[in-house]
């Protein structure tokens, strides 16, 4: 007894001295001080009495624990026996189901004997059928036609439910409607999504399998809906779209894409070809500067060739004329031969070649700039090739040479200012040839009829100084 009062005294003062030296403030009350040794062993004996019924309040508390928890490992344990009793007698429920449905997979298979070929081609043809009738025109007109065949294919594939005759009559049924409608040109109403994103009801006509049109244009079908295609084909089978979808009967021509459905990949391919202004605009800056070259030039080159052979014509009645006429070169030399025909042979020569050399500018006038154009053209037609090349070279460096599409900008720029620059210069070419040999015959008669005034003075004051010296 001592020894635990001891201990217990020890443990107090231990506790004291550790609460005071971290300086934490216990709220508690201060418990009363003995003064003598009789009043310390009381103390201690009341507190080894609290403290002893406090351990069997404990132990008790400890004791009912032990068996609820020994009592809850019971009931688990017996669980667990029973679980493993069941999963025992499920196995061998299993295990004889296993065998009754090997023996009744082996009856079936007894029983359906040739069936399972048929089967399988049943079910090769309306995985066939379905993948038609997903993308078929037809749909566009009865849809839905096709929702029964994926229940077939999962019957046929299937061991527990087999196809009944009503769903193989009706999987022969649309086969057979396919093929008819194939051949068909029919009206009917749908929905339309237009360009401008608007859906009306409209007349549709289907012609066969390969084509829609609807209000004169031409309407494409992706299986779920129909769209009014954003771009359209040239003016003439729209023109023939129109008519078909008037026509009440008799023939009439139309374009039809064999290549469909989705309104036909041919017709896609057609739409998407490029418009005069779009082939323009491939050139870039470059194309669009060969082409106000060009247009300068072609201009310029049909206006010379008109003046040319006004004048050429004039030239022709001057000829056939006796009086001097000033509208063109050669009247006009003519008028100063006769304004100087009183000179000596020298200064008439002069005059006229005076006045053959002020008609010049007029007759060779543009040719040297066409000739310009015409070796200009070619050169802007090569910078818009390397300009085009190096766009296509910095695609490659950026995206890489997988996708052509993300070279075709430099491509079709590098080809087209080609095609400008040569489409440019060739006719500038000609023209200039015609316009030259225009230029230089009508300066050769002016020269060949200047100096045949020049000879007829020769002779006439040869002729005169003869008579003289007689």
């Amino acid at each position: 007894m001592r020894v635990g009062l001891l201990k217990r005294s020890l443990w107090l003062a231990a506790t004291l001295v550790i609460v005071s030296s971290a300086g934490v403030a216990i709220a508690q009350p201060q418990p009363e001080k003995a003064q003598t040794l009789e009043q310390l062993l009381d103390m201690v004996k009341k507190s080894q009495i609290s403290e002893s019924a406090e351990h069997r309040q404990r132990e008790a508390e400890f004791a009912r624990d032990k068996a609820s928890r020994a009592a809850l490992l019971a009931q688990a344990k017996a669980a667990r026996v029973k679980e493993e009793e069941r999963a025992a007698e499920l196995e061998k429920i299993y295990a004889e189901q296993q065998l009754l449905v090997t023996q009744k997979k082996a009856q079936l298979s007894e029983r359906l004997g040739s069936m399972r070929e048929l089967f399988g081609h049943l079910t090769s043809t309306a995985g066939d059928l379905r993948g038609t009738l997903e993308t078929s025109l037809v749909s566009a007109q009865y849809p839905h036609r096709g929702d029964f065949l994926d229940a077939l294919i999962e019957k046929m594939n299937g061991s527990t439910k087999l196809p009944d005759i009503e769903e193989i009559e009706r999987l022969w049924y649309e086969i057979q409607r396919e093929m008819i409608e194939a051949g068909r040109v029919v009206t009917f109403k749908g929905e339309v999504v237009q360009a401008d994103g608007e859906t009306s009801t409209q007349n549709i006509v289907r012609v066969g399998t390969y084509n829609l049109v609807s209000n004169g244009a031409y309407v494409s079908y992706d299986g779920r809906k129909m769209e009014e295609l954003a771009r359209q084909p040239n003016r003439e089978l729209l023109a023939s779209a129109a008519a078909l979808q008037e026509a009440t009967k008799g023939v009439v021509d139309f374009g039809i894409d064999p290549s469909g459905p989705h309104g036909g990949r041919l017709l896609f391919a057609l739409i998407q070809k490029p418009t005069f202004g779009e082939y323009l605009d491939q050139g870039g800056m470059v194309g669009w500067a060969i082409v106000y070259v060009g247009i300068f030039g072609i201009l310029l080159g049909v206006w010379r060739i008109y003046v040319l052979f006004t004048m050429t014509a004039k030239v022709n009645a001057q000829l056939r004329s006796d009086k001097a006429n000033a509208d063109n070169p050669l009247g006009r030399a003519l008028i100063v031969a006769k304004e100087n025909a009183a000179v000596d042979l020298e200064t008439l020569e002069l005059k006229l070649e005076e006045a053959v050399l002020r008609e010049r500018p007029a007759i060779e006038s543009g040719l040297p700039m066409m000739k310009i154009i015409a070796a200009v053209a070619p050169l802007l037609g090569l910078l818009g090739t390397v300009t085009g090349m190096i766009t296509t070279f910095q695609a490659i460096t950026i995206f890489g040479a997988g996708d052509p599409k993300n070279m075709a900008v430099g491509i079709s720029t590098a080809l087209v200012t080609t095609v400008q620059g040569l489409i440019v210069a060739i006719p500038m070419v000609l023209m200039h040839t015609l316009v030259n040999g225009r230029a230089k015959a009508m300066i050769h008669i002016l020269d060949e009829q200047t100096a045949g005034i020049i000879a007829e003075n020769a002779e006439r004051k040869a002729a005169d100084e003869n008579r003289a010296d007689q």
